[in-house]
């Protein structure tokens, strides 16, 4: 967990030139924040400990605006930056080295209990307001524009 903590807090360093320091970011980044928690809740999650998972994801959200479902798969080194508003839904699934900003939404176009919400591949970027919907697949290093609404898979 620590390891993937200092993955996360250089990646945060290397790619905001706003951030001054490493103890600034672990201690003011509700994108760094947020991601720590959902790792807790994942775990519950995946052990079948679906209530507290439920629970820790929604203090999560209460503190940092940021709503992730503790059932998405999140890779290494993710980057949600000025996260107020995110939402990546229970089947989503993010890669390594994605960078989300704020108001994007990882969402689902059906109420069926399948593999609803989208697939991010590796080294992604999504700005800021945009929309991912349904299970399609955002392929690797690819970028999606902001306030963009995507509902067809995006070629890496």
């Amino acid at each position: 967990m620590f390891t993937r903590l200092r993955e996360d807090l250089a990646s945060v360093r290397e790619r905001d030139p706003a951030a001054r320091s490493t103890w600034e970011v672990l201690t003011c980044y509700p994108g760094v924040h947020a991601l720590i928690f959902h790792r807790l809740a994942h775990t519950a999650w995946a052990r079948g400990l679906h209530w507290p998972a439920r629970f820790i994801s929604h203090i999560s959200r209460m503190l940092t605006g940021i709503e992730i479902h503790p059932g998405a798969v999140i890779g290494r080194r993710v980057f949600i930056d000025h996260g107020m508003g995110v939402v990546i839904g229970e089947t989503a699934e993010i890669g390594d080295d994605v960078m989300l900003y704020h108001g994007v939404t990882l969402g689902g176009r059906t109420l069926k209990q399948v593999k609803r919400h989208p697939t991010v591949g590796n080294r992604v970027t999504i700005g800021a307001g945009a929309k991912v919907l349904g299970p399609l697949t955002v392929g690797d290093d690819s970028a999606i524009g902001a306030n963009a609404v995507v509902t067809r898979d995006v070629p890496p």
